[in-house]
């Protein structure tokens, strides 16, 4: 995903801020020590975005370590080629969705650590054209890269039916309004921009109480589905076991509680020796386990850096190390 990430030129995360022109990620503590980061450890970061907890992790694992960081957005990555360059050729960066994480990785296994900030970057929200956020007008896209071809937003909402638009707004938004939003918008169609589809949720289900926008779980949603995010999830855990060495770690900051609901699931099944049923009472299923689940609960922002950074209130991390 746009992966927050993160240092001096300006608000590049939706899971950070910026403290005396650095961008803090969020949970950076956590990462560090969680990955045991090492002097000359391998390290991959996913979802480097403009590079914040890449740069961290350069500098905890200096003065040898590498750092290898990926993402589906060229303008992030540029802008995380710009703030790492000073880490020389201990930081490469390289273009595309970690759900092909294994081929992206060619030179860096087995790696030490890996870590997956999988929140929505501030960079990608400020910026009008790529159709992210209800509080700016653009085209309805959302494509974390681009140039990448497949439906944008508009082609959702334009194209899709009510059922299929209320499957999309309840499973990835988790909106309980989703069948008044869906046939709201097949009505209205065709809608261009954000403004025109935020303007018409709001007529649709009115102002809600508290800090959300009513069109925040619309826009998540459809920003979920435009980029199949969660089965890029699901394809890259088994891919991320594959590349730790042995005793790596990875961690997953995930702001969704599907998210949150995959990596869970992930973590149990893979630090099981045996998955088969109650019922059975000798294995048969030859499943080993390959992972040692690190946080049993998921790793919370601090009251304190909530108040810093709002946007962070619903990160969750996990963390498993590689048996």
């Amino acid at each position: 995903m746009g992966g927050p990430g993160h240092l001096a030129t300006g608000p590049l995360s939706g899971s950070g801020r910026d403290v005396a022109g650095f961008h803090v990620p969020v949970l950076l503590q956590s990462v560090i020590e969680f990955l045991e980061v090492r002097a000359d450890g391998v390290y991959v970061d996913g979802t480097v975005g403009g590079g914040g907890h890449a740069a961290a992790l350069l500098e905890a694992s200096a003065p040898a370590g590498r750092v290898l960081g990926l993402d589906r957005d060229p303008i992030a990555l540029e802008l995380a080629s710009q703030n790492l360059a000073r880490f020389g050729d201990r930081v490469t960066l390289r273009r595309g969705s970690f759900s092909r994480l294994t081929a992206l990785t060619q030179g860096f296994k087995p790696a030490d650590g890996l870590l997956l900030d999988l929140g929505l970057s501030s960079m990608q929200l400020a910026d009008p054209a790529r159709g992210f956020a209800f509080s700016h007008t653009g085209p309805l896209d959302m494509r974390f890269d681009p140039e990448e071809e497949g439906p944008t937003a508009a082609h959702l909402v334009n194209g899709l039916s009510v059922n299929e638009l209320v499957e999309i707004l309840y499973h990835y938004g988790q909106e309980r309004q989703a069948r008044r939003i869906a046939e709201a918008i097949v009505k209205a169609r065709p809608l261009q921009t954000t403004a025109e589809l935020a303007d018409l949720v709001v007529q649709t289900v009115g102002q809600r109480r508290g800090h959300i926008h009513p069109a925040t779980r619309t826009f998540q949603a459809l920003r979920i589905a435009v980029n199949d995010e969660l089965t890029a999830l699901e394809q890259v855990l088994p891919q991320a076991v594959d590349l730790l060495a042995a005793g790596g770690r990875m961690v997953v900051i995930s702001f969704h509680s599907l998210e949150d609901r995959i990596v869970k699931q992930y973590f149990r099944r893979e630090s099981r020796d045996c998955l088969c049923p109650p019922e059975v009472l000798e294995c048969v299923c030859g499943h080993t386990a390959r992972l040692r689940v690190l946080t049993s609960k998921p790793v919370r922002p601090s009251d304190e850096e909530i108040t810093e950074n709002p946007r962070s209130r619903s990160a969750r991390l996990r963390a498993a190390a590689k048996i």
